[in-house]
């Protein structure tokens, strides 16, 4: 299949994961959501929990994609947050190469190779003695 195929899939499959979470049943003695129909498509069954507050695994979309063999998730899909999507890459990755700049703009400075400006005072700052 081509990935305009797979965009189709995955989009009838999301609007059916919308739906599923819209129109579950909420268990408020037991803390539990509940598939209230049958969503195949989503290998959910009537009946099914779909989250509940403790030691309880909640349905993923990704899982189910999985699934369905859909190949090249990563394309489709952006990553799971938990995980860490772009904000985590950007903070682990790219805000570590800004820093190494900085850092090699100082060890300039420190070789002599870019002449410091003057200092206000001679060097003594802004107390008048």
């Amino acid at each position: 299949m081509e990935i305009p195929a797979y965009k189709d899939i995955v989009e009838e499959l999301r609007e059916e994961w919308k739906r599923l979470w819209r129109e579950r049943i909420d268990d408020k003695v037991r803390a539990e959501g509940i598939a209230n129909a049958d969503f195949s498509n989503l290998f959910v069954d009537k009946g099914t929990i779909i989250f509940a507050t403790r030691d309880f695994k909640q349905l993923s979309f990704r899982e189910i994609l999985q699934q369905h063999k859909l190949v090249d998730l990563d394309r489709i899909l952006p990553p799971n947050p938990t995980v860490g999507g772009w904000g985590k890459f950007i903070r682990t990755v790219i805000a570590k190469q800004r820093s190494s700049r900085r850092a090699r703009r100082a060890h300039q400075y420190e070789r002599g190779e870019k002449q410091r400006q003057q200092l206000k005072k001679g060097g003594r700052g802004w107390l008048h003695f």
